[in-house]
């Protein structure tokens, strides 16, 4: 290697900003010792969640929810865009200046590859800066995966979520090839924007891991918004024409085509570790592309640990911050925290109402040999829950699965207002086994959504 300009020493060097490698950094730094936290990308300090995801996206789902039908659509969408590019700018210095500030941290910007175990260089040439540390946690996040479908790739009209929610022009046609999380998410984002919205799913229905109910529930009311769906479709090519482009795909033996505007391509994201060299530190990854990590989130070296969405976990930030606090127990603590600890994690799907959901389905329960008790009713019919009418959204339903020799709470599915809220109630319940019984008898405020639970648990069956 040739001489680098510079090079840096640390106790804890972090490859990217993401919640957890920048809660350790701060942790560590607060501590007195000497971090270094390198980020490829200005426009990406603090993560992906308060840069590209979570919360542009969230922001976004709340400016379409306020737009009227009277409102023009682009005018509105062009200035929702540019409110949350400055919502998430301040998040973005706010991030940075949280740890350069501190007199223990320094914050690099560039690219990093690994030299050895213990080495990172970042930049190239005359630039280079080589950084030193007997402890490194990469934490470099995911990255949006393109199939290798014909002309998608080179298609001017498609784009990433990161691409599509910098635009500040409305598409008029906007086709989503992916009915999972993010897909169904932007699909109801940008139908409310005021685009045509059509989602291209490959499996046979959209949500499938929800048991057949909920994820009806939730289609029928993602198709009375207009959305139109289409699912057991496999997309063969992308044409680009001068104005705009076609997406053709089979559909039972059949091809089809639709025309757009825009195409967002949302069929997953895989671990980023293109580039880091990890080989030359002796780093094993999986065969899915995440690093190789043991339930303490130590790699296959040690003194290198993995956070977030490169070990390839699941991909929430939520996770990434629990991943944070393992990491801090092994450095500081007694060693013992573990990704094993983890219990009724839920997540949320942000169309409108959300659908949150967690622990097993009522299919899931089953065949794990579960006799079940079953309560789903139908927020309009709620009467205990008068929130859903202030506030005029009563689509959606609620669904407990509970163990029926136990009460035990198996999982649950909330499509209803406050239910992204909601679901972190019945999380803690299964965590620290309180029992249905209990849920259902608990005092809740009123109006409020959380006393749906006296009615709905009621009437378990």
């Amino acid at each position: 290697m040739d001489n680098p300009k510079e090079t840096l020493h640390a106790d804890v060097l972090v490859l990217g900003f993401g919640k957890g490698g920048k809660t350790v950094a701060a942790a560590m730094g607060r501590l007195g010792k000497r971090v270094v936290l390198v980020e490829q990308s200005d426009q990406m300090y603090g993560g992906t969640c308060p840069n590209i995801g979570c919360v542009p996206t969230k922001a976004l789902v709340h400016h379409s929810g306020k737009r009227r039908t009277g409102d023009p659509a682009q005018e509105w969408y062009e200035h929702a865009v540019e409110e949350v590019q400055a919502l998430t700018s301040r998040f973005r210095g706010g991030n940075f200046d949280a740890l350069n500030g501190a007199d223990t941290v320094t914050v690099v910007t560039g690219r990093a590859a690994f030299v050895d175990q213990h080495s990172v260089e970042v930049g190239s040439g005359s630039e280079r800066l080589v950084v030193t540390a007997e402890t490194i946690l990469i934490n470099t996040g995911s990255e949006p995966i393109i199939p290798d479908t014909l002309g998608l790739r080179e298609s001017e009209y498609a784009l990433t979520s990161t691409d599509l929610i910098q635009r500040t022009v409305l598409p008029e046609r906007l086709v989503i090839i992916g009915g999972g999380y993010l897909g169904l998410e932007f699909a109801s984002i940008y139908r409310r924007f005021g685009s045509q919205v059509t989602v291209l799913e490959s499996a046979p229905r959209i949500l499938g891991r929800d048991d057949e109910d909920v994820a009806a529930a939730a289609q029928g009311i993602l198709e009375d918004e207009g959305i139109k769906i289409i699912t057991s479709v496999c997309v063969v090519e992308v044409r680009d024409r001068p104005a705009d482009v076609t997406v053709v795909y089979d559909r039972d033996g059949r091809q089809e085509t639709v025309d757009a505007d825009v195409i967002l391509v949302a069929t997953g994201r895989a671990p980023a570790t293109a580039g880091l060299r990890l080989e030359a530190a002796g780093v094993r990854t999986t065969e899915g592309g995440g690093i190789e990590v043991d339930e303490y989130l130590r790699t296959s070296r040690p003194g290198i640990y993995a956070l977030g969405d490169v070990n390839g976990g699941p991909q929430f930030t939520y996770i990434s911050l629990d991943d944070s606090r393992i990491v801090l127990d092994q450095l500081i603590g007694e060693g013992k925290r573990s990704t094993a600890d983890r219990v009724a994690i839920p997540h949320t799907l942000f169309m409108t109402p959300p659908l949150a959901t967690v622990g097993l389905t009522e299919r899931e329960a089953r065949e794990a040999g579960h006799v079940v008790k079953v309560t789903r009713e139908p927020v309009a019919e709620i009467v205990a829950m008068p929130r859903a009418y202030v506030v005029e959204e009563t689509r959606g339903l609620m669904k407990f699965v509970i163990d029926a020799e136990t009460d035990e709470i198996l999982g649950a599915a909330l499509l209803s207002v406050d239910a992204q809220e909601l679901i972190n109630t019945v999380a803690l319940a299964m965590r620290y086994g309180i029992k249905a019984a209990e849920l259902r008898d608990g005092v809740y405020t009123h109006p409020s959504s959380t006393e749906a639970f006296n009615e709905v648990l009621a009437a378990v069956v």
